[in-house]
């Protein structure tokens, strides 16, 4: 049965020799000769040492000895182990008893040489003077062969010089390891140069990217075939023949090279410079730049190199597209509020927001449906047109946010997106202005158009809907009041809510309605006729 003990269960055996004789050996020896613990306990460094013994006589003498000297012990009663084993453990020396050698001992230690893991640990055999043994231990692959009696200055002597001779061993390995590995880089970095080499070779020949590199003074150096057909000459040796000015001669802005290099002496690098110009045949085209300074091995710089895209074509469509985006744009104003567009062009895709302040305003065409079955569909649309448009051009004057048209009803509110202190007042005048307006609309029997309007004021909530067809509309029993003192009121009359009247009486005239309205959810109510605004 294996039995593994940590640090004071060290064993130790000598042939021939009774448990009363080892002692009594052990203890002469170290009387014998006194140990200088000072010097030789710095040196042996807290380094692990695996000891397979036979029999267990003396095993708390050795492990004390060791362990003063920093050396952590651990022991073993079989040789029944792996290399891995003493991999895991971190041994550094083996201490093997020499009786195991006929209990399986000459393998272990042949197999502890064999193994790559664990060939270069040292291996010292305890025992007798027996020849015959000392020849088996080295036959076996020991290292050294200690025989008794045992004397501690002797043993630990031995034992830090294989330890050492172990150490530099290692080094030398590490040495030899990084030694391989730095000729293998070195190796494999030439050989990727040389690929680099031949590879930009073959992109600088075939890429359709032009490439170029030119001097200081501002000549081209050398240009792959690309960049001469992006410029309009026949070969790279007819551009760099013709083109000897690069500043004066290829950019349709004089200066615009002089800016490249300044940039250039104070940032090394430009990335997708854009410029405009000249071909061989004068016509112009734009291209896109990325050029960097080269240094030589001095570090002094010797040239500049860069990559050009032709991207004449890109540059058209980016313009194309900026002036659809413009006119995306007018159109999104079009349809909602100014604010409300810029959020949506520039944040989320919902919106949604509170108001605690506006009035709403409803409008009706009084009996347009009979008028509409008597005109042409185009007259029809042209006269809605004629006579939304005044009410947008008022809505403007005023300052009021027109909400949408419903067939022939037209809805407006002020207070928001921005809220307003005068809200009220704006609707209740603009309300008056589209009565007069509507005058000037005359319907297929000659008779002039009548409006019915209904104006409520409090809270609502406004918002963004649709994902295709936006609309910015409203909700809320605001809402719902004013389309309510609309729909129950007169022709050519203007009904607004009580709130209303509270808030404009003092500067606008009213009259009372008589008997009121009736408002679902809410039941019977009063209301008043907007009628104009009081002189002063």
């Amino acid at each position: 049965m294996r039995n593994l003990v940590w640090k004071n269960n060290v064993g130790l055996r000598a042939d021939n020799l009774s448990l009363s004789a080892m002692k009594e050996t052990w203890v002469l020896s170290n009387q014998a000769e006194p140990l200088n613990t000072h010097v030789n306990a710095n040196r042996a460094g807290d380094q692990t040492l695996l000891l397979i013994h036979h029999a267990s006589d003396t095993v708390q003498h050795l492990t004390e000895s060791l362990e003063h000297f920093n050396y952590r012990v651990e022991a073993l009663s079989h040789t029944d182990i792996q290399p891995s084993f003493l991999q895991s453990h971190q041994v550094k020396l083996v201490l093997l008893e020499a009786q195991l050698f006929s209990d399986g001992g000459y393998e272990f230690c042949h197999i502890l040489k064999q193994a790559r893991s664990s060939r270069d640990i040292p291996v010292i055999v305890l025992g007798d003077r027996d020849p015959q043994q000392v020849a088996t231990a080295f036959a076996a692959g020991a290292d050294d062969y200690i025989g008794a009696p045992f004397a501690i200055p002797e043993l630990v002597a031995r034992v830090q010089a294989r330890l050492s001779g172990y150490q530099r061993r290692q080094q030398l390995s590490q040495q030899n390891q990084l030694l391989l590995d730095e000729v293998r880089e070195r190796k494999q970095t030439e050989d990727a140069l040389r690929q680099t080499e031949d590879k930009y070779r073959r992109i600088f020949e075939n890429a359709t990217e032009g490439i170029f590199q030119s001097s200081i003074a501002g000549t081209y150096i050398s240009v792959n075939p690309a960049l001469a057909q992006i410029y309009g000459y026949e070969s790279p040796e007819d551009l760099v023949e013709n083109l000897t000015d690069i500043g004066a001669s290829l950019y349709v802005q004089p200066k615009r090279r002089d800016e490249l290099v300044v940039y250039l002496q104070q940032f090394e690098k430009i990335v997708g410079a854009e410029s405009e110009i000249f071909r061989k045949d004068g016509s112009k085209i734009w291209i896109s730049e990325t050029i960097r300074k080269v240094y030589d091995e001095d570090d002094q710089f010797s040239y500049y190199e860069g990559i050009v895209h032709d991207i004449t074509e890109r540059r058209s469509m980016e313009m194309e597209l900026r002036q659809q985006r413009k006119q995306a744009d007018r159109l999104l104003v079009n349809i909602l509020p100014y604010q409300i567009a810029q959020r949506l062009q520039t944040g989320p895709r919902t919106i949604a927001e509170s108001f605690d302040e506006v009035t709403v305003l409803f409008a009706d065409l009084v009996q347009f449906t009979a008028a509409s079955n008597a005109m042409e569909p185009k007259e029809l649309v042209d006269l809605l047109n004629q006579v939304f448009s005044t009410f947008d051009r008022l809505a403007e004057q005023h300052g009021l946010e027109k909400i949408k048209t419903i067939g022939d009803a037209y809805m407006a509110a002020a207070g928001l997106p921005l809220p307003r202190p005068d809200h009220i007042d704006v609707v209740a005048h603009m309300a008056l202005d589209m009565q007069k307006a509507i005058a000037d609309f005359t319907r297929p029997d000659g008779t002039p158009f009548q409006l019915r309007i209904g104006i409520s004021t409090g809270p609502v909530i406004a918002g963004v809907i649709g994902m295709r067809k936006f609309a910015y509309d409203l909700w809320g029993d605001t809402v719902n009041l004013a389309s309510r003192m609309e729909t129950t009121g007169a022709a050519e009359r203007i009904q607004v809510t009580p709130e209303i009247y509270e808030r404009l009486h003092h500067r606008y005239n009213f009259e009372a309605r008589g008997g009121g309205v009736f408002v679902k959810g809410r039941g019977q109510m009063d209301s008043y006729w907007l009628t104009g605004r009081k002189h002063r």
